[in-house]
């Protein structure tokens, strides 16, 4: 591993932080959320450490501890599901029962809350996992953006359903109900956006909830314990915190679980799954690997794919499932691509993450780093080369981008989701041996496509269409906006994400019916005029 003094330089004196993006002090969580309570925490407690060291007088670097959280086990994550459990009462309890209106009117509550407290979980955005200030503050407003925007699709969902259905002599009201407890566990990388993006949706829908926080993004919820607390009937969400190794199993093994939501990795997600002693009864939506490709045609236009490729590379250091993970490059223009694209990289700041205009910051800890090292040591050593100055080099969990070509099959980066700031490029001359890498791959959520060609992007659309989930064409792969489907093929992803997806996804279809006589008419007319049933209704929710 190349220790760089430049990025090492990087690091602030404690002095050098800036005043206004200084935590007033460590923020140690000593209480949990379970049942309704927050309830005192005086067990173990697992450190929260920064991604950002602060370098000493005499340069040496220390990472800061900016607080702590509870650090459980098996009993508190039983606790946990218990009052899951209890909260949902086999479909009867107040929150699966409530009224759409009512659970949105919860939900306004929360939202008005969290609002309150924005400028307190940005800061912990980004002293937690490095996230640049702009890119902190886009997550928690694009997170209230999608909480108000699933209340709207929610009741849209529940006016289109609020009418009988006559058919064939057969009265019938079909409604969307809850599917039970859900266990969530969101990623590092967008922890309150992509996190929120399964828990609101699946609260909203009536489901009761077991929520664990990512590893790196742990303690910026602790400002939204309240939130939760106060909005919310008791056990309707309850969180746990400890080894997911130790507790998410415990949880899946109890057959309690209805519906397991996870942002993460495939691997991890298979053997989970199989934990559950009724698989058949276990749903799950889960947002898993992807090593999005980006194939450049010889008619781009190498200045556009040039911004795009990098952008789609390298926003927040490379980790976001949505990036470009890999760069296939026809042959006749690679030395010009390389050229620009390592000339546009040169122009990126690397700073700490309230620095203005910064792109570079720190990754999450040093197991990131090292295995960054590790992926361009072994490509070095399988034939290929870094083409920009300074890449691979790093300091602590500072990280400077590496630019590797040309990337082949045998190396680490040909099939490895490298999930940072590492650009894997591979050479083509013929386009089927483009098309063969998304072909072949574990992964199937999205791919870009750069040319100018109607004929060779029209012929190229129809065979990737059944390969990914999304085709870009001249621009970078990403998720938004909400309102379009987000998911993958093969190991990518299962079940599908966008704002009125997510709430078709945490619930299922169920309805009443009778035959159309008078007497069930009148029966019918009875429920809705007197509002015995929360199900049966021709309410408006304005």
């Amino acid at each position: 591993m190349t220790q760089s003094p430049q990025l090492a330089a990087l690091f602030p004196r404690a002095e050098d932080v800036p005043a206004e993006h200084r935590l007033p002090a460590e923020i140690h969580q000593d209480v949990v959320l379970v049942n309704g309570q927050l309830k005192p925490w005086n067990g173990p407690r697992q450190a929260v450490v920064s991604p950002i060291h602060l370098r000493g007088p005499d340069g040496a670097l220390t990472p800061v501890e900016i607080g702590s959280v509870p650090q459980g086990g098996i009993a508190e994550a039983q606790e946990a599901l218990e009052a899951a459990v209890a909260a949902y009462d086999s479909g009867r309890g107040a929150w699966p029962t409530m009224p759409v209106v009512e659970r949105i009117a919860c939900m306004k509550s929360f939202v008005a809350q969290m609002v309150a407290r924005r400028r307190e979980i940005v800061e912990l955005i980004m002293w937690e996992i490095a996230k640049t200030l702009p890119d902190s503050e886009k997550e928690f407003d694009r997170t209230v953006e999608y909480i108000r925007a699933s209340i709207d699709a929610l009741r849209d969902l529940d006016n289109d359903n609020s009418r009988f259905r006559v058919v064939e002599g057969t009265i019938g009201q079909i409604r969307r109900t809850p599917l039970g407890v859900v266990l969530c566990m969101g990623p590092y990388n967008y922890p309150l956006n992509e996190t929120f993006a399964t828990l609101i949706p699946a609260l909203i829908m009536g489901n009761t909830m077991v929520f664990k926080p990512p590893r790196f993004g742990v303690l910026l919820f602790q400002p939204l314990l309240e939130a939760f607390r106060s909005a919310f009937p008791p056990g309707v969400i309850n969180m746990v915190y400890g080894k997911g190794s130790e507790i998410v199993p415990h949880l899946l093994e109890s057959g309690k679980v209805t519906a397991l939501t996870l942002i993460g990795s495939s691997k991890v997600a298979d053997h989970l799954k199989k934990l559950h002693p009724k698989v058949n009864r276990l749903r799950a939506i889960l947002g898993l690997d992807a090593k999005n490709a980006a194939i450049v045609l010889p008619d781009a236009d190498i200045e556009l794919a040039v911004k795009e490729c990098l952008l789609g590379a390298l926003s927040f250091n490379g980790q976001r499932c949505t990036a470009l993970k890999m760069l296939i490059v026809h042959r006749s223009i690679a030395d010009r691509f390389l050229e620009r694209f390592v000339e546009e990289l040169d122009k990126l700041k690397f700073g700490m993450p309230w620095d203005k205009g910064v792109s570079i910051t720190p990754l999450p800890d040093l197991a990131k780093t090292a295995y960054m090292t590790e992926c361009v040591e072994d490509a070095k050593a399988k034939g290929a080369r870094v083409v920009n100055a300074g890449g691979g080099e790093s300091s602590a969990t500072f990280f400077h981008p590496a630019v590797v070509y040309p990337v082949a099959e045998g190396m680490k980066l040909y099939r490895e989701e490298q999930f940072g700031p590492i650009v894997p490029v591979m050479p083509f001359d013929d386009i089927e041996t483009a098309l063969d890498y998304v072909i072949t791959s574990d992964h199937g959520q999205q791919v870009s496509i750069f040319s100018a060609s109607p004929e060779l992007v029209g012929t190229l659309v129809d065979p990737l269409v059944n390969q990914v989930c999304r085709v870009n064409i001249n621009c970078q792969c990403q998720r938004g906006p909400d309102v379009f489907p987000f998911t993958g093929r093969k190991d990518s992803a299962e079940g599908t994400l966008s704002v009125t997806d997510a709430l078709r996804s945490f619930s299922i279809r169920s309805m009443i019916a009778t035959k159309k006589t008078e007497s069930n008419e009148a029966l019918l007319d009875g429920i809705v005029r007197d509002r015995t049933s929360k199900f049966i209704h021709t309410g408006f929710i304005f």
